[in-house]
């Protein structure tokens, strides 16, 4: 069985391979994020998460790598990481009284590339500025596609969901288990 590399820096994504009990070690990969002309949200993500695969395969081609890549999405509009405060406060009152979409795109690179995606949706409630500003006061969204995390404190503001829990955190857990059993990786 091959050793098993995740390519992120991202605590969330290990604690979701930790908690199917996978073993692996980490080294994010360091690629160009800048989605291309013209890329829809599923093109992106899916390259994304290919291209971190890919780049940390390079450098380890004996082991499996696990890339992932995670988008909040509204009205067509892929909403990264918050630039500052203000954007922040825009972005979680535009989501507020709405549903949006999150995509996570996983791939396993080990000789070859196969990849995956989840598609979930996301429901909030009505968000005032001065809430947002209060979530963003707490530290928590500041590296957060889309500005929150729904397994913090940024779960009070969702209604519902239809989808991947672990996917919408940025590591669709059902997916990422398929992958890995096409290679021999066996889940506890």
């Amino acid at each position: 069985m091959p050793e098993l590399i995740l390519a992120s820096q991202s605590p969330r994504r290990a604690e979701l391979l930790r908690q199917i009990g996978v073993g692996f070690r980490a080294h994010p990969a360091h690629i160009d994020e800048t989605p291309l002309a013209g890329e829809t949200a599923t093109d992106y993500v899916l390259r994304m998460a290919i291209e971190k695969a890919r780049a940390v395969h390079a450098l380890y081609p004996g082991s499996a790598v696990v890339g992932s890549d995670t988008a909040v999405i509204l009205d067509d509009r892929i909403l990264g990481k918050p630039e500052n405060r203000e954007t922040a406060i825009a972005m979680l009152v535009s989501l507020g009284g709405r549903s949006h979409r999150v995509l996570t795109a996983v791939a396993l690179a080990h000789g070859t590339v196969e990849s995956a995606l989840s598609d979930s949706r996301v429901w909030f409630r009505a968000i005032d500025r001065q809430e947002a500003a209060r979530y963003w006061d707490t530290g928590e969204p500041t590296d957060k596609a889309g500005g929150y995390a729904i397994q913090g404190r940024g779960a009070v503001f969702v209604e519902r969901i239809e989808g991947s829990y672990s996917g919408i955190m940025g590591l669709p857990l059902f997916e990422t288990a398929q992958l890995l059993s096409r290679i021999g990786i066996r889940l506890p």
